[in-house]
């Protein structure tokens, strides 16, 4: 028996002789009376979890997602040049586009108008078999009719022949059924959808107010994205809720262009943008790459402008051809003698920034999430075309490829470095004699699932910390000041920071270097809390530790994200002392400010907390660590495009598009504190 077992018996849990059972019977009443079906979108709202993955603000934006995506298919199709996106002051969304118009004629088989059977019936559209599209982002006809089922209310407008046609509908159901309220040019056709979110629903994604919390970033990562991708459209984003200006967003070299944007920030080599196309009729590839001085590789892969962030048979042609074309090159023109080793594909897609986009008629993924393309037929098209072209082009360019073949030989040594030293820093598991790192106060607890971790700043708050915290589920471990910036140094010298040690010992998952099979593996099995909780100080200083811990775990230990294990502290900034009982604690400035208003003539007494290290451990334990009380946010991605672009700008080598991001920023930053 382990120790995990161990936990779950006591010994009057168990006799000398098997116990039988005791089973209490009781009357039968479970017939068919006690089924229950739901009809049309009750069970969208029932369980909306399974159809928009949360309730929580990554849920609330993605209805946009579902109903700008419909628009997008109607680019694929050949028949949409602008979409405009608007964000009103009521918190409603407006998405119009310039399409075909959703059919108004009545459906033979429902005997509705057809835009009423698209939003009011689940698996219905124009995507299956026949339909209406060739290729489509959508493939189960769900996701305009989810969006209608979770909003307070939706009204559709048609331009079609010549009419304006408009229904309303308010959770799903018809309250003003289709009717015709205008007329048009007759080549003026398309479809506007616009809608306000069920507060009811998404009661989690709500701000200070009560109200919807929108993210005007959160759109323009998207639609940054789509407009990329599909570079026959303009998308128009106008923001009056922030009321920010209009954003066009047009960029006719498709993602060329994209991949120009996302290397702005990093120091690319050479200045030729690699760019392939080939179109098989039910199959059309693009892939375009660029290489630059960084240390991380960044391939994003689109399956009919659906992004695939674990890759598949398009990703696997791409590498494949990547690393034997690189190696023949380098073998041709001696870069690698005759009994050296060849170079890996992680070493060759060192500071690699590449798209690949595909657009199929049948496309196939390995789930509903649609997190991996699995049709065999696109990893033979995607190695064939990028084969051929890149031996091109480095025959063509022998200034780039001798830089591409320094970067990647300097690489493979550094590789070696690393694989050296993570033998150093490798967590064996918890039933070894292994050494955990010197100043963790680890938890009871041997269940990961039940266990939690603290990656507190400095020794002041990680002693407030462990003396405030559960020694059964709560572990601390104090860091040493700010670790390495990854963002900036190969993956062999971040191995030799002791923070970075410490944490990767601690987690005792390794980490994610590599995707060879001779790599460093991440395992996230043998991750030991699944909670992994970054607390740092409310100032400047606080940020820039949690911003260099999220680039670490970001480029690093990406799973721990991906799966949701990462969660920042949401300490108090004040404590408010009401006559001489009462003490309430503020996180913001708003909250203090509510709050002393409240008081009325009270006498009212206001602490700041600088620093963790001023809360005593009753404090602390009270408002950031209790289970109870406490307030976490959990760190996810909305788009790994921005997320990566992100962490270059603010911590990358360049200076310039820091210094634009400062300024582009500095009115949401008027009121932070100094020290």
């Amino acid at each position: 028996m382990n120790d995990d077992q161990q936990d779950l018996f006591t010994d009057s849990d168990l006799d000398t002789e098997y116990a039988t059972p005791s089973i209490q019977r009781v009357e039968n009443d479970y017939n068919a009376d006690a089924l229950s079906m739901l009809e049309g979108l009750e069970a969208v709202r029932k369980r909306p979890g399974m159809y928009i993955g949360d309730t929580g603000l990554g849920g609330l934006h993605h209805l946009f997602k579902e109903i700008i995506d419909n628009s997008i298919d109607e680019v694929l199709a050949g028949y949409c040049t602008e979409i405009n996106v608007t964000l009103h002051a009521d918190r409603s969304i407006t998405i119009s586009d310039n399409g075909r118009g959703i059919p108004v004629d009545v459906n033979k088989q429902t005997g509705k108008p057809g835009v009423e059977m698209v939003m009011t019936e689940l698996h219905a559209g124009g995507k299956f078999g026949d339909g209406g599209y060739k290729t489509s982002g959508g493939l189960h006809g769900v996701g305009a009719s989810c969006v209608n089922a979770l909003s307070l209310w939706l009204e559709t407008t048609v331009r079609r022949d010549g009419k304006i046609h408009q229904v309303r509908f308010e959770r799903g159901v018809v309250t003003v059924p289709t009717k015709i309220i205008g007329t048009c040019d007759a080549s003026d056709t398309g479809t506007t959808q616009r809608w306000l979110s069920d507060p009811e629903i998404f009661s989690i994604a709500l701000d200070g107010t009560g109200q919807l919390d929108y993210r005007a970033e959160l759109f323009l990562g998207r639609i940054r994205e789509l407009s990329y991708l599909n570079k026959e459209v303009k998308i128009t984003f106008l923001d009056e809720l922030n009321e920010r200006e209009v954003e066009v967003f047009h960029h006719q070299r498709g993602i060329a262009e994209y991949v120009i944007h996302l290397n702005q920030s990093k120091d690319p080599i050479g200045t030729k943008v690699v760019y392939f196309f080939k179109d098989q009729g039910d199959t059309q590839v693009e892939v375009s790459f660029q290489y630059n001085r960084s240390y991380s590789e960044s391939i994003y892969c689109f399956t009919n402008n659906i992004p695939q962030p674990d890759g598949g048979t398009h990703l696997s042609g791409f590498k494949t051809a990547l690393t034997r074309v690189v190696n023949q090159y380098a073998r041709k023109n001696n870069f690698i003698k005759e009994k050296e080793s060849n170079l890996s594909g992680d070493d060759v897609r060192e500071g690699l920034t590449a798209v690949i986009s595909v657009r199929l008629s049948n496309p196939m993924f390995n789930s509903q999430d649609k997190r991996r393309l699995t049709n065999i037929e696109v990893e033979g098209i995607v190695n064939t075309i990028v084969g051929e072209g890149l031996t091109t082009f480095l025959e063509e360019n022998p200034a780039a490829a001798k830089s591409i073949l320094d970067k990647a030989l300097t690489a493979q040594k550094a590789r070696e470095a690393a694989r050296k030293a993570s033998d150093l820093v490798k967590r064996q598991n918890a039933l070894e004699n292994s050494s955990l790192p010197g100043k963790l106060a680890d938890c009871t607890e041997r269940s990961p699932a039940k266990s939690e971790i603290y990656l507190v700043e400095g020794d002041s708050a990680g002693g407030s910390a462990k003396q405030g915290r559960d020694r059964t589920t709560q572990a601390v471990l104090p860091l040493f000041g700010k670790i390495i910036c990854v963002e900036k140094a190969r993956i062999d010298k971040a191995l030799d920071n002791q923070s970075v040690k410490m944490i990767i010992s601690a987690l005792g998952a390794g980490i994610a270097f590599g995707n060879d099979e001779d790599a460093i593996r991440f395992d996230i099995n043998k991750l030991r809390y699944h909670k992994v909780i970054i607390m740092t100080d409310a100032d400047v200083d606080g940020d820039h530790i949690r911003t260099l811990l999220l680039n670490f775990f970001y480029r690093y230990m990406r799973p721990l994200i991906d799966g949701g294990y990462i969660y920042i502290a949401q300490p108090p900034l004040y404590a408010v002392r009401i006559g001489k009982d009462e003490k309430i604690y503020a996180r913001t400035e708003a909250d203090r400010d509510r709050i002393i208003k409240e008081a009325k003539r009270k006498e009212v007494h206001v602490t700041r907390f600088k620093g963790l290290g001023e809360m005593n451990p009753e404090d602390l334990s009270e408002t950031t660590m209790n289970p109870k009380n406490r307030t976490l946010a959990r760190v996810t991605v909305a788009t790994a495009a921005e997320a990566d672009n992100v962490f270059t700008v603010l911590l990358g080598e360049k200076v310039e598009p820091r210094r634009a991001f400062i300024e582009r920023h500095a009115r949401e930053a008027k009121n932070i504190d100094t020290f």
